[in-house]
């Protein structure tokens, strides 16, 4: 494998399934980006009342950075206001929703491991 050296302008932005009103991400590295098997790793930004909806993980645990703005973290149902700084460590098993509820854009990263969500190794 080899060392991987990009500038985030090169990566499209996409909306994944289970985002919506302009939820968009730039998946920077990951299996098809950068060739990691373990670690998908994006920055998102979210426009005002974008969000992505109500999900748990089997086996990912991820976290979330915020860099610019604020959003609505919804864990296991309790609400917590997110701000440009706070960041959160989200394990599997845990039901959570991210929307930008403030004025600008909710900019953040998003840390993923493993990339896939599949059955835990025996």
């Amino acid at each position: 494998m080899n060392a991987v050296v990009r500038n985030i302008a090169e990566i499209a932005w996409q909306e994944f399934p289970g985002h919506f009103g302009g939820a968009l991400s730039k998946a920077l590295v990951g299996p098809e980006v950068g060739g990691s098997h373990r670690i998908d790793y994006r920055i998102s930004s979210y426009q005002p009342m974008a969000h992505v909806g109500d999900h748990v993980h089997q086996v990912q645990e991820q976290i979330y950075h915020v860099l610019e703005g604020e959003g609505m973290l919804l864990l296991d149902g309790t609400p917590h206001l997110m701000r440009r700084h706070d960041y959160v460590f989200i394990p599997p098993g845990v039901r959570h929703s991210f929307t930008n509820n403030g004025l600008t854009p909710l900019v953040f990263l998003v840390v993923t491991s493993p990339t896939e969500d599949g059955e835990t190794p025996e």
